[in-house]
């Protein structure tokens, strides 16, 4: 069973964003762990994404390591360790380096890009494979964990429910666009207390994984931060919710609603 579940849950929680630049939501030292259940049943992972400090050809850059496994009951019989980084520039927060090295249950992938965004290319090493081949992106274009950072440092204050955003992802060896659409606003209760939060749903492929095309939604802190706070995937048998766990090393104050 092929799912890219914790994957996906990250990824889900990115697609947050608008057209205008607003104060830093992110810093070097930030750290989010997210708790994952199975149909809010029991424990079935953890992921983690970590910021950190780093340079490339003299340019000060940002490296983004996140891990996602399977835990408990649940690596009993379908096992994932998942390690995916990105390594991004500070002042356009495009990516130059994107690593996918993936073990779910037997299937495994072991690749590395690198961007040129200069041309539109980029070179895909598989490390499985032992291949090296160079495909053509799109201007601009991000990779799956660079997106997350990306859209959070833009402002969606002005969205209003129904509005869209369409941005274009690389990675193995294809772009892929991907639609999101803002809900509203929604105060929900957290381990950490109630937070206002910005609600959206990215539009995915139904099939064999989910349930149908509008299966997932996204609830994102409602501050300069814009953290994933929750994400819920309603899947063909079943349902899988992340909760934010633990957090540390924002880069702005993250506040709750108290009655």
């Amino acid at each position: 069973m092929r799912k890219k579940v914790l994957f996906f849950l990250i990824v889900c929680s990115v697609f947050v964003g608008h057209s205008q630049k607003v104060k830093s939501a992110f810093k070097t030292g930030e750290f989010l762990k997210y708790r994952i259940s199975y149909s809010n049943w029991f424990n079935a992972g953890t992921a983690t994404l970590e910021v950190k400090e780093t340079s490339n050809n003299g340019k000060s850059a940002f490296h983004v390591l996140g891990y996602g496994k399977t835990t408990g009951v649940t690596s009993w019989f379908f096992k994932v360790e998942d390690d995916y980084q990105t390594y991004f520039y500070k002042n356009n927060l495009l990516p130059y380096r994107f690593i996918r090295k993936i073990n779910e249950g037997g299937y495994t992938k072991d690749k590395e890009i690198h961007f040129h965004q200069n041309s539109n290319k980029a070179t895909v090493k598989s490390f499985k494979k032992n291949t090296e081949e160079i495909y053509s992106t799109h201007n601009n274009v991000q990779d799956m964990l660079s997106t997350l950072y990306y859209l959070r440092s833009q402002d969606f204050s002005k969205m209003k429910p129904g509005d869209e955003v369409v941005l274009t992802m690389f990675f193995d060896e294809k772009n892929y666009p991907f639609k999101l659409r803002f809900l509203g606003t929604e105060t929900i209760k957290t381990k950490f207390g109630k937070v206002a939060s910005a609600k959206f749903r990215p539009l995915v492929q139904a099939g064999r994984v989910f349930k149908a095309k509008e299966s997932i939604t996204v609830w994102v802190s409602n501050d300069q931060n814009k953290i994933p706070l929750r994400i819920k995937a309603d899947l063909a048998v079943g349902s899988l919710r992340a909760d934010l766990d633990q957090y540390k090393g924002l880069a702005n104050p993250f506040p709750m609603i108290f009655d």
